[in-house]
């Protein structure tokens, strides 16, 4: 199977966790659009989402599925979204689609989090996908500083000629060369760092369940 019919796979194994006639969380990027895609049959079953990014929020519009605001809504009862990397314990880095800040907020009013991806995701360890890290535009030469003294290799990251701009208004520093034993202090200690808005690291709130795509099928794991 190609990858991206494994990423299909998770993606309408994923619909049997959606709450029929509740608001849902929904991710970003290729695994999640798959999802949104999937959604979309189903789109009769559910009140709406809550899209964890602008670009997610079109695609479910394209779709017809109503897009709420997170302000509006108290409480949800699952959040679908892929992941970078994730371990056997469902620490993940989240972020190469630059949404993790917005990811993580969804994720946090969320009562489940399913992460779905391919298998070729599941690490031992956390690092070898570099960590993104949003930041405050005038504080990412400070923040490069304490990130190198982590051990890391800080890079802006850019996209034509220019950094890249998150929804937020933010840049985004990829730290490449981590080994992260202990995700959740890494997490919290990063999230310390003045200037940086959030870290790609959902281990403080990790997944509840992933499934994986396999070519053998969808292996679903289970976390809390």
């Amino acid at each position: 199977m190609t990858q991206d019919e494994l990423k299909q796979a998770v993606a309408r194994a994923a619909i049997d966790y959606v709450v029929d006639g509740a608001i849902i969380g929904v991710g970003t990027g290729s695994t999640a659009n798959f999802f949104i895609d999937e959604l979309g049959k189903i789109k009769h079953r559910i009140k709406g989402a809550v899209a964890s990014s602008e670009a997610t929020a079109a695609r479910l519009k394209t779709h017809g599925i109503a897009v709420f605001d997170l302000n509006d809504v108290d409480s949800m009862p699952v959040y679908i979204d892929g992941a970078d990397e994730i371990t056997d314990q469902g620490a993940m880095i989240k972020g190469g689609g630059a949404a993790l800040t917005r990811e993580k907020i969804v994720a946090s009013v969320a009562k489940q989090f399913v992460c779905i991806a391919d298998g070729s995701k599941l690490v031992n360890m956390l690092g070898k996908f570099p960590l993104p890290v949003e930041v405050i535009p005038m504080a990412h030469m400070a923040v490069a500083r304490q990130l190198s003294a982590l051990g890391g290799e800080p890079r802006l990251r850019m996209k034509e000629g220019k950094p890249l701009m998150t929804d937020n208004g933010c840049v985004i520093i990829d730290v490449n060369g981590l080994q992260i034993a202990d995700p959740e202090e890494m997490e919290a200690r990063i999230n310390n760092i003045v200037g940086v808005v959030t870290v790609g690291l959902f281990a403080l709130r990790g997944a509840d369940i992933a499934l994986l795509g396999t070519a053998e099928g969808v292996k679903r794991m289970e976390f809390r």
